[in-house]
């Protein structure tokens, strides 16, 4: 066996800040270098952030990362890592960058097979359903100053928040970069998602290490599918997988890291935290190359008796001989969080680079007194910090004593700004104006609300955050441009019944700290209510929120029918009632603020329904 430290660079990037994500990647590039690290790997598409979405069909950002890649090279090597590669994610197309040589001091390689260093088949460019430009999700090795090898994604997946057939073209060979004497094999993440491809080939081309560069997004849960996968695949490999993903919030998706090294037998070598900028560094025993070394740097070969439609292999030999032997230091296996904590970190880190990437440093909400803004109000300044978040009391005609009380309540314990604006007089000016009444009086309370939000925005600068949870989302139980309005809204993804689970848990640490429990208990025990009518309460025209959350789920993420839900149990008559409503709601969905995704199924990308259709689950 052969030794080699491994140093997995788990990093926030930024979409866009191609100069941000240099920088980033020779920061951490050199906090690996001090740590004596022989490789160093970051996550899918670092240096341009991901996802890029439609960014990839734009020539000139192409181009850029394309030059960015190149530039980082050099600029590594005059950091002094030259003799340290250097794996990054970055957006190409499907032919090598302007200006990559073959190798460190090498002639140019022999082609035999059907790409080498990114040049792709003819028949691949400027054909019908090609992204323009033909773009590719690719990993680059950087090494004394050069781009010294390249691997393009093979498998591109397309369900759920992804659409990548509608950005890339898919790579189709195989990149093993020789090591210190250890041959690495090169993946990017829905390519040990999928069977056979790159994991099936690296057995046979002799890989002692399969390296996986990942931008995977969170889901609840999902870190114990990841662990499994990879367990699998390294079985399959017949070698260990180092996977390495990114971490922090972009949009309305949250990264929350958790990469690992996993060995043959599936045991857990090393384990970075969640949702935290790390530096997973682990000393690795590998087999080592058994393909012997060509008389040049780079050789491309077709794999061994391998039919045409069977990927070639490039190998890129950086250094051949091994390390001399050390003493090896043991893995970090960070402990996982547990799943309401998890939960709350996505949503704080989520909350965090929205305001932070999108250049605001402070947040405006409405406290009710309720539930959920109590809850939003709390990520916030966990997010953001006490002092930037500002909070709104918005009393009407109906607002509960308590609910004032608790408000205020919440405001000292966060130490928050908080603000009164009694709203009567402005609704009174408006229904003396338009002779309200009805549900359209009701709902007026909410849009004066939303409009004194926006406007405390517009003039102090403040993101606004709406505050509705995932059911009343799901139900349309909300004032479209009232409760509603905002840039950004923490918990959209957030079932109310796990609402509660946050809010009792953000308590609990807080107890376990010594510190004061943010969220006031009555805000927790209380029945909900939007308070616009004297005595109203959600249950009024929901079921209990315990059956509400229930049946969305099978409805909304499982995409169950009627049929199916009444079999699983549900009355009849709720399924009705609760069907109608989330069919109905679509046109509200559709205009409502991103929030992060924290379940398989998440309002928006995930799930694209009509807006118009008569299709009706309790008519058919």
């Amino acid at each position: 066996m052969s030794q080699l430290r491994l140093a997995l660079a788990q990093v926030n990037p930024t979409v866009g800040d191609l100069a941000g994500n240099a920088a980033l990647i020779r920061d951490w590039s050199a906090r690996a270098g001090q740590a004596g690290a022989h490789l160093v790997a970051f996550p899918e598409m670092v240096l341009t952030g991901y996802p890029v979405e439609d960014l990839t069909l734009r020539s000139s950002f192409v181009e850029a990362s394309r030059a960015a890649v190149r530039q980082l090279a050099l600029d590594l090597a005059a950091d002094g890592l030259g003799e340290l590669p250097v794996v990054v994610g970055y957006l190409d197309r499907a032919e090598p960058p302007v200006g990559t040589t073959p190798g460190p001091a090498a002639p140019a390689a022999t082609h035999t097979g059907p790409q080498a260093l990114g040049e792709h088949r003819p028949e691949d460019r400027d054909a019908p359903g090609v992204p323009k430009g033909a773009p590719q999700n690719c990993a680059a090795v950087l090494y004394r100053g050069e781009v010294v090898a390249r691997y393009a994604k093979h498998h591109l997946p397309n369900y759920g928040v992804f659409d990548e057939f509608r950005f890339f073209v898919p790579g189709r060979d195989l990149t093993l970069v020789r090591v210190r004497g250890i041959d690495v094999q090169l993946a990017i993440c829905e390519d040990i998602w999928q069977e056979g491809g790159p994991v099936a080939a690296a057995r046979e081309a002799g890989a002692g290490l399969l390296l996986v560069i990942n931008g995977s997004p969170y889901e609840r849960d999902k870190d114990d599918g990841r662990r499994a996968l990879v367990a699998r695949r390294a079985a399959q490999a017949g070698c260990p997988v180092a996977y390495v993903n990114m971490v922090g919030g972009q949009d309305d998706l949250v990264f929350d890291g958790d990469s690992l090294i996993v060995g043959v037998d599936g045991e857990v070598i090393a384990r970075a935290p969640q949702f935290d900028d790390a530096l997973l560094v682990t000393d690795l025993d590998l087999a080592p190359a058994t393909v012997t070394a060509p008389s040049t740097t780079i050789v491309t070969a077709p794999r061994p008796n391998a039919e045409a439609s069977i990927p070639a292999v490039t190998h890129v030999v950086l250094a051949d001989q091994p390390v001399p032997e050390y003493a090896a230091q043991p893995g970090r296996i960070a402990p996982p969080l547990d799943g309401v904590a998890e939960v709350y970190r996505a949503l704080v880190v989520a909350l965090r680079d929205y305001v932070r990437k999108n250049g605001f440093r402070s947040v405006v909400l409405g406290l009710s007194g309720g539930i959920d803004s109590a809850l939003v109000a709390a990520i916030s300044a966990d997010a953001v910090g006490a002092a930037n978040v500002c909070g709104v009391s918005m009393p009407s005609g109906y607002s509960s004593g308590h609910s004032k009380d608790d408000a205020a309540d919440l405001a000292k314990r966060i130490g928050l700004d908080y603000r009164v604006v009694p709203i009567a007089p402005m609704v009174q000016a408006f229904l003396d104006g338009l002779g309200l009444t009805g549900v359209a009086e009701e709902n007026l309370q909410a849009r004066v609300r939303g409009v004194i939000l926006m406007g405390l925005s517009n003039q102090e600068g403040h993101l606004t955050l709406t505050t509705g949870n995932k059911s009343e989302l799901a139900v349309g139980y909300s004032t479209i441009y009232g409760d509603s309005v905002g840039g950004f809204n923490p918990i959209k993804d957030v079932p109310k019944t796990l609402v509660w689970a946050l809010a009792r848990w953000r308590n609990q640490q807080a107890d376990a700290a010594g510190e004061p429990a943010p969220i006031p208990e009555n805000s927790i025990s209380k029945a909900p209510s939007a308070e616009l009518r004297p005595g109203q309460v959600d249950q009024d025209t929901l079921p209990p929120y315990d059956t509400l959350d229930t049946l969305l789920q099978a409805y909304v993420e499982g995409a169950k029918g009627r049929s199916e839900l009444i079999a699983a149990g549900f009355e009849p008559a709720v399924v009705d009632g609760v069907v109608t409503m989330v069919d109905r709601a679509e046109w509200k969905r559709r205009q409502s603020a991103p929030g992060p995704k924290i379940s398989p199924v998440a309002f928006g990308r995930d799930r694209r329904l009509p807006i118009t259709s008569r299709w009706r689950e309790h008519e058919s």
